[in-house]
């Protein structure tokens, strides 16, 4: 009993001097998976997240945002032969049918319809295949080195496949487009061709998990279960990505409560105009940082970040309207270059802000 008592004792005092004790990384069934912070792509959890694996119907998060970034979502779409034998999960087109492109969009996310993905990619790509070539350009221009796309809803292929991490860089960039984010985040929805809603089945948005923002479900023998999801919680938005995950729902919560328990949202370097010191010389230059910056750190790492700011020598003379920049580092590894501008830059701003007050006051009739 006595040696009990003093193992407990020497556990509870590592564990002070020791903070990540007690912040024991999420067990999850995944084969692969990862967890970011969307503003600064910090990744909190990672399993495996680099090997390229089959996706499933995450795939049509990359067929949505093509879809909506294309301008053409109040077009009427006419479904082909091809779309209505896609196979798979539907939502029932009928060959000859015509539908706006945005209720294809939300049938695609909220039901994993194969036939509404492959009507939306021969309307806005001109075919499957000239679609598959804008879906690997996209992925090329967003860094998903892992990825290649074969076709526009993730049914098996073998030139078709992603990564757990690259399917979260997707999911980052799409949730920054906010039409993106009303679709992937409605429970259910009513297209104007149809008597009945669509109800979402990403179950983690409808039932099981009060924060989640959005995601997309996907499914098939090869693949296993897929899905990606988006949280929000204590100021902080999560990404998370599991593949061929037997138990998804539970890993996704799981990293989600793991991180929220454990992260904060910290601040590390102030908007507003500064005065630098040139490299070298007595003189100075003042700049303008025009955003508060923010970062996902755990409690014991905010003394770790350190900051190295770089000016141009000639910065009053400076073309541009930048002027230098502020490498932050967490432990000696760069997590952010933040760009610092001309103080006029912050002038203009400000005078932007004002005239646009000035102007809605009058809209209201306050002025």
């Amino acid at each position: 009993m006595r040696f009990l008592v003093i193992i407990m004792l020497l556990v509870l005092l590592f564990s002070v001097f020791n903070p990540t004790i007690g912040q024991a990384k999420p067990s999850v069934s995944a084969n692969n998976a990862v967890l970011i912070e969307q503003s600064s792509g910090r990744v909190l959890f990672e399993k495996d997240a680099h090997e390229k694996r089959p996706i499933a119907s995450i795939t049509k998060i990359m067929t949505a945002i093509i879809a909506i970034e294309s301008g053409k979502m109040n077009e009427m779409v006419t479904t082909s032969k091809r779309a209505v034998y896609a196979g798979g999960s539907s939502i029932y087109l009928e060959q000859g049918e015509k539908m706006k492109l945005k209720d294809l969009v939300y049938g695609l996310m909220l039901r994993s319809g194969n036939d509404a993905a492959v009507a939306i990619a021969e309307h806005v790509g001109g075919s499957v295949e000239g679609f598959n070539y804008l879906m690997n350009e996209k992925a090329k221009w967003l860094g998903m080195a892992d990825t290649n796309f074969d076709n526009p809803h993730g049914l098996d292929s073998e030139q078709h496949y992603s990564t757990a991490y690259d399917m979260a860089l997707l999911m980052k960039y799409a949730m920054t487009n906010d039409v993106f984010k009303n679709i992937t985040g409605t429970t259910s929805y009513k297209a104007e061709t149809r008597k009945y809603a669509w109800r979402n089945k990403n179950k983690l948005l409808t039932t099981y998990y009060d924060y989640c923002i959005g995601g997309k479900t996907g499914f098939t023998k090869i693949s296993g279960r897929t899905l990606v999801s988006a949280a929000h919680k204590n100021n902080m938005s999560l990404i998370a990505v599991t593949l061929n995950a037997p138990d998804d729902w539970n890993d996704h919560i799981g990293m989600y409560e793991w991180a929220y328990d454990n992260f904060n949202m910290t601040s590390v370097m102030d908007k507003g105009v500064q005065t630098y010191q040139l490299n070298g010389t007595d003189k100075t230059a003042v700049g303008y940082i025009q955003h508060n910056v923010t970062y996902p750190l755990l409690d014991d790492e905010a003394s770790n970040i350190k900051k190295k700011t770089f000016i141009l020598q000639d910065s009053n003379k400076s073309a541009g309207p930048i002027i230098g920049k502020t490498i932050l580092y967490l432990n000696k590894t760069p997590i952010s270059e933040i760009p610092i501008f001309k103080q006029e830059q912050q002038e203009k701003t400000d005078s932007l802000t004002t005239e646009t007050l000035s102007v809605f006051k009058k809209i209201i009739g306050l002025n």
